[in-house]
């Protein structure tokens, strides 16, 4: 059996015999010498699971990428350096006048 079952495992006894305890009403010392169970492993135990910092790991799935909004569909680069950005749904005609000043 692997380390991680056994640690399991004894993580699940361990939350009932504590939860046994809190619902005895029974202090921790009596409630262990009745069952025969070793006082510093409860307290050690105890102390492990109501640590209230302790870290728990969840599987996460990547969803898909949703598609970003582009602030222009083209982008120009000038012959100096400059760039001039062509919005989407600009119309023909604008373009075709951008194009033939930029051209001049």
């Amino acid at each position: 059996m692997d380390s991680g079952r056994v640690r399991e495992k004894q993580r699940n006894y361990w939350s009932k015999v504590i939860a046994e305890q809190e619902a005895s009403g029974q202090k921790a010392r009596p409630f262990c010498r009745e069952r025969g169970i070793g006082e510093y492993s409860f307290y050690k135990w105890r102390r492990r699971l109501h640590r209230p910092d302790s870290v728990e790991f969840a599987l996460l799935e990547p969803k898909p990428a949703v598609a970003t909004v582009v602030d222009s569909a083209l982008e120009l680069v000038l012959g100096n350096g400059e760039r001039l950005r062509i919005a989407n749904g600009v119309d023909a005609a604008t373009l075709r006048l951008v194009l033939d000043v930029v051209r001049s």
